[in-house]
């Protein structure tokens, strides 16, 4: 029998999506942003809505409640150095695009947030609600824009994250995703189906 150790309440749901936030003041003299963030997720889908926590006193809370939108860049294995450095450097004393030599590009459905290019795919979220919780506010976002890299589809047009190697954030690591040990209803596939599904996995 397992044996555990009893933690006080705490944030230990692991493993985490990691996230590069980007967004932008209204005037046309801001400069964009990056804020790292592993409190994101999925909360509804239809419409498709997700959720991202920031403290008040970091330099894109502003950006977010003035401009009412943020886009969510994914972050792969090359992005994981620059995600790092945007977790733990302010936009009020550097440029992050700039000092990581990434790119801001326009994003869809977006008045003032962009995309990084190099990231492997982006959601571009509209602000539909702010919830103070304590030491974060939880800003939700409306999904309107998707734009994902090309090279991760198939021929038949499936679409294969798993190609991304995104990174994952685990208890104060990152970890890549990459593996694939089965795929939404496999425990009930016949098994012709999960090797059939499988090997589309493993080429």
């Amino acid at each position: 029998m397992n044996k555990f150790r009893t933690f006080d309440p705490c944030t230990l749901l692991a493993p985490l999506p990691v996230v590069m936030v980007t967004c932008k003041g209204v005037k046309a003299e801001d400069k964009p942003n990056i804020i790292t963030i592993g409190w994101a997720g999925t909360v509804n889908s239809q419409p498709p809505m997700v959720s991202v926590s920031v403290r008040k006193e970091r330099f894109s809370h502003h950006l977010m409640m003035e401009s009412g939108e943020f886009v969510v860049n994914l972050v792969d294995r090359p992005l994981c150095d620059a995600c790092d450095y945007c977790g733990v450097k302010s936009g009020k004393d550097v440029d992050k695009f700039a000092e990581q030599k990434l790119t801001a590009m326009p994003a869809l459905g977006m008045d003032y947030a962009p995309a990084i290019a190099e990231a492997p795919a982006y959601l571009s979220c509209k602000v539909r609600q702010v919830i103070e919780l304590g030491s974060h506010d939880m800003f939700i976002g409306e999904v309107v824009g998707v734009q994902v890299r090309d090279d991760l589809f198939d021929e038949d047009g499936s679409l294969h994250m798993e190609s991304a190697r995104l990174v994952a954030y685990n208890h104060g690591v990152y970890q890549n995703t990459q593996d694939v040990i089965g795929f939404f209803g496999y425990s009930v596939a016949r098994p012709d189906v999960f090797e059939r599904r499988m090997k589309t996995y493993h080429k």
